[in-house]
């Protein structure tokens, strides 16, 4: 990790002690110091993990060191801390998180003063002070705690939330799966009108109730109470809360089903044409906006790289496959609970999700992760865009796509290889309106980069 690069797809990740030691999260503080102006304010804030306060106490000692002052908001969701950081006007919003990662996992994300992620230059920049060790020495800063910052929070988005009214005849689990949203989404939601129940709503880092990465197999306890209590629908929030997913009593609602449900009535509300998003994102999203004549224009992976599209395009939403929103009317940041609030807002049956996508095609969607050292990842994706040629055939055109990792493109399916920025795999996706077509694609995707990985032990 530490060899020329730190940032990933979103922000710093490791494991705890060791990619990421205190002492090396200190040093990494020290260069975002030093790109501020001396004596700037600079929030700072976590997730519910166990190691939290280790790495949120190294990173402010060492802003601290460096003539920044720093402001603790205590344990936050990441979209709360990005807006904050903005409405309360400082010069840079630190947020301690792995997201979704497993809890030895942790992090470091930044935000600028207008809430926006950090830059690849705005990063480079701090890797460059990081590497060549050119940290600022001066007064120290100060250090101050701040804490229930939800009624700010709640102030502005309920501000630019389309609607006044939700309909309380809506049952709604809210499943924060005792990340960053616990006891923060269940409150906002009651306080706005709606009816809730919670599950895994206690603030626990080791994550007792369900992973932090909301994904059908990791839900199925969520579902069974939803269905337990006669409950309507689950959003469910990754452990920092800058993702979100939906079930219904049916199950899992899927996650290119609900962007592309979302993203309908985003642009029905503004009347803009265009969604950006990423490589990752399948079809479905572009035949759900067809028929309002929207365009969907895919970029990098990582919700900066998709609030910056956002931007440029003059959006009406940005969004990841994952369960990432960004909703221009409230910021170019990841917002998971005004995505939740928007939704809730326009249903009045929580059936009219799978209703909608009864009336499109059925494509078949399939995701693998291939275990791959960071070390190995570029030379295994030099070996992938060496060998896309074997994923051709005489009767099916194919395109090549390379905004992020190797998109193949054919009439009647796509597939994309690409390293991850936050774990040290390499991922394989694939759609088809053929499950046999979309195994095949798999298979052939996994048994490149796996013989690649396994001859290099």
């Amino acid at each position: 990790m530490h060899t020329g690069r730190l940032f990933g797809t979103s922000g710093i990740r490791g494991v705890v002690n060791k990619d990421l030691s205190p002492d090396f999260c200190r040093r990494v503080a020290l260069a975002i110091g030093t790109t501020l102006p001396p004596a700037s304010t600079v929030c700072i804030a976590t997730d519910t993990r166990i190691s939290r306060d280790v790495i949120k106490g190294a990173i402010a000692q060492g802003l601290l060191s460096c003539s920044i002052n720093v402001v603790d908001l205590g344990i936050l969701p990441t979209p709360a801390l990005a807006l904050l950081t903005r409405e309360l006007g400082f010069a840079a919003g630190i947020m301690v998180t792995a997201s979704h990662n497993p809890p030895e996992f942790n992090g470091i994300k930044l935000f600028t003063g207008n809430s926006m992620g950090y830059s690849q230059a705005q990063e480079a920049e701090i890797e460059k002070l990081y590497f060549e060790q050119k940290f600022r020495q001066g007064k120290r800063g100060t250090l101050e705690q701040v804490q229930n910052m939800k009624q700010t929070y709640l102030a502005f988005i309920k501000d630019k939330l389309p609607q006044p009214e939700f309909n309380r005849h809506l049952k709604i689990v809210v499943d924060p799966g005792n990340g960053a949203a616990a006891k923060f989404a269940s409150d906002i939601f009651v306080q706005i009108g709606i009816n809730v129940m919670s599950i895994n709503d206690e603030p626990d880092g080791s994550f007792p109730g369900r992973s932090p990465e909301p994904k059908e197999d990791t839900l199925q306890g969520t579902v069974d109470f939803l269905r337990r209590k006669g409950a309507d629908l689950a959003v469910c929030f990754d452990g920092d809360a800058d993702r979100v997913v939906f079930c219904d009593k049916e199950g899992f609602l899927g996650f290119n089903e609900s962007i592309a449900f979302i993203s309908r009535l985003a642009i029905k509300r503004t009347g803009k044409k265009k969604i950006a998003s990423t490589v990752e994102t399948g079809a479905l999203l572009d035949l759900a906006v067809k028929d309002l004549g929207a365009e969907v224009v895919r970029g990098r992976v990582g919700d900066v790289a998709v609030a910056h599209l956002t931007r440029e395009l003059d959006a009406a939403l940005g969004v990841e496959q994952v369960g990432v929103y960004i909703f221009p009317e409230a910021g170019y940041y990841p917002d998971s609970i005004f995505a939740s609030l928007f939704l809730l807002g326009q249903l009045n049956d929580a059936r009219e999700v799978r209703q909608f996508f009864r009336g499109i095609p059925k494509l078949f969607f399939e995701k693998a992760k291939i275990p791959c050292p960071d070390e190995l990842k570029e030379l295994a994706m030099a070996h992938v865009r060496e060998n896309a040629h074997l994923f051709a055939s005489d009767d099916i055109p194919m395109r090549i796509v390379t905004i992020d990792g190797l998109r193949l493109e054919f009439s009647d399916s796509w597939m994309l290889i690409r390293a991850s920025g936050t774990e040290p795999v390499i991922r394989v996706i694939a759609e088809s309106t053929s499950q046999t077509r979309t195994d095949e694609l798999v298979n052939k995707g996994k048994k490149i980069v796996q013989d690649l990985v396994e001859g290099n032990r």
